[in-house]
């Protein structure tokens, strides 16, 4: 199949198809602009000069001319590309029946199966592409509208410097290969056939909590880091470079991937408490499809459930900058600038972490719509049948909330445990200050998650009436 036949067909359909497109273009934009951002405030150099004054005097935010603060601001960057790479996820799957059947045509009109599967790779890959070349052109030209010195010649914002252009052209080519890489694993288990697509291999066993485990192994980890420096410390060696990297990337990424798949098997126990205990009709229906398919949680919420253990993480860090603080009061000593600084900048980091909700929220709506676009000829039959429109809507909230809320507990749990472990109780000279739990910001954390949730149904609800027309009975 020739190129420009292969992107022919994979940009072809309908509106929908459209709209897949764009939105998958739109997160791949966002998240090369939050990857450049990042890349940039690392690419910053560090003058050498006596003492400890080796600042970056061209800046007037002390996040960009202290070297020692640019590298939580290039993590508190990257967070953004957590839920945005989760948005194109959900993205992607936006129309899939529609898109399912043009494949299937396709297979009828004479592709063979590796073709299809080239053509739906080649549609997320080059809506990929698409969207890291707006990134790159709007953080190009950013960059210039942005370059304003102020009356003494400071910057703003590291408009000076750009990242090297091999990490560049890693991000702008490497986001739509992962992408498209990504879309080929999700089309292994599925064959594509004349008559649709068939599943290969299905789970026919419920969740296992076996994934839990997980979690005590990021626990572990993060816990050790203490420990090894010490280790090292007192034999006046340093570590391994990528040990210490390797121990809190690799527990982070333990802890997502713990906490993410724990939410297939929340969702399983749920239906099986509501189809025991309930007694209303709505609870009752999202009790069987919460059984049915219990993985959609972990699949719909995985990008939110992932912000909320960062935001986590996040509060007990400023809890134990608290404590540290206390720790130096006590012990007569006076806080200079740095330590309330160092606090204060974790208002960046919850930043992020709202726009980072505000983000996942967006793709949270994109699941709920195409779920309900995915089940109308069901919905329909019931409304057909008698059943309330109003049922439906309770349902579909009820199968929202009910595995949601065991989750936003864990991943709020998690992420504080990770934060204590890595962060122990400050001591010095005999004295500790234990780091209180960060209740009212947890609480605020998991509120936000939940309001974002029911936002999400609310809006999602809007389109149940025209999902549920007796038209849709014959659907395809």
């Amino acid at each position: 199949m020739k190129p420009a036949t292969l992107a022919g067909l994979a940009l072809a359909g309908s509106r929908t198809d459209t709209v897949r497109v764009v939105l998958t273009a739109l997160s791949a934009t966002l998240a090369t602009l939050a990857g450049l951002a990042a890349l940039t405030v690392l690419a910053i150099p560090t003058p050498i000069c006596c003492g400890d004054r080796n600042y970056s005097e061209q800046y007037s935010n002390a996040l960009l001319r202290e070297p020692g603060l640019r590298g939580g601001t290039a993590f508190a960057l990257l967070l953004l590309t957590i839920p945005v790479l989760a948005l194109a996820g959900q993205c992607a799957r936006l129309g899939a029946p529609a898109r399912d059947r043009r494949l299937a045509a396709l297979r009828l009109a004479g592709a063979t199966p590796g073709q299809v599967t080239w053509i739906a790779v080649a549609e997320t890959g080059l809506a990929s592409l698409l969207g890291t070349s707006v990134g790159l052109a709007t953080y190009l030209g950013g960059r210039q509208l942005l370059h304003r010195p102020d009356e003494q010649g400071r910057l703003a914002l590291a408009t000076d410097v750009l990242p090297p252009t091999s990490v560049t052209a890693a991000v702008v080519i490497g986001l739509p290969l992962v992408a498209a890489l990504a879309s080929a694993l999700l089309l292994r288990p599925v064959s594509t056939t004349p008559f649709g697509l068939v599943r290969t291999a299905r789970r026919e066993r419920p969740p296992r909590p076996w994934s839990a485990l997980l979690i005590p192994l990021a626990l572990a980890a993060f816990t050790a880091v203490g420990p090894i420096l010490r280790w090292y410390e007192q034999r006046q060696q340093e570590p391994p470079d990528l040990l210490l990297p390797s121990l809190v990337g690799g527990g982070a990424l333990a802890a997502m991937l713990g906490v993410v798949i724990s939410a297939g098997w929340l969702s399983y126990v749920a239906g099986k408490l509501l189809h025991r205990y309930a007694r209303g009709p709505a609870a009752l229906l999202a009790a069987a499809r919460l059984i049915a398919d219990p993985w959609a949680g972990s699949r719909t919420f995985a990008a939110l459930l992932a912000t909320i253990l960062l935001g986590a993480g996040a509060a007990g860090l400023r809890s134990w900058f608290h404590a540290n603080n206390e720790l130096i009061r006590l012990s007569g000593g006076e806080l200079n600038d740095g330590e309330d600084f160092y606090l204060g900048t974790m208002d960046l980091v919850d930043l992020a972490v709202t726009v980072a909700v505000m983000v996942a929220s967006g793709g949270l709506v994109v699941a709920l719509v195409e779920g309900i676009a995915a089940r109308r000829r069901a919905n329909a039959a019931l409304v057909a049948a008698g059943v309330p429109r109003g049922t439906i809507g309770r349902s579909i909230a009820w199968q929202a909330l009910a595995p949601t809320v065991p989750a936003v507990g864990l991943a709020l749990a998690v992420g504080t445990l990770l934060a204590r472990g890595l962060f122990p109780a400050p001591t010095m000279d005999g004295v500790t200050v234990t780091p209180d739990v960060p209740v009212p910001q947890l609480a605020w954390i998991g509120a936000g998650a939940l309001a974002a949730v029911l936002i999400t149904v609310g809006v999602g609800l809007l389109f149940l009436r025209a999902s549920t027309a007796v038209e849709e009975l014959r659907a395809g």
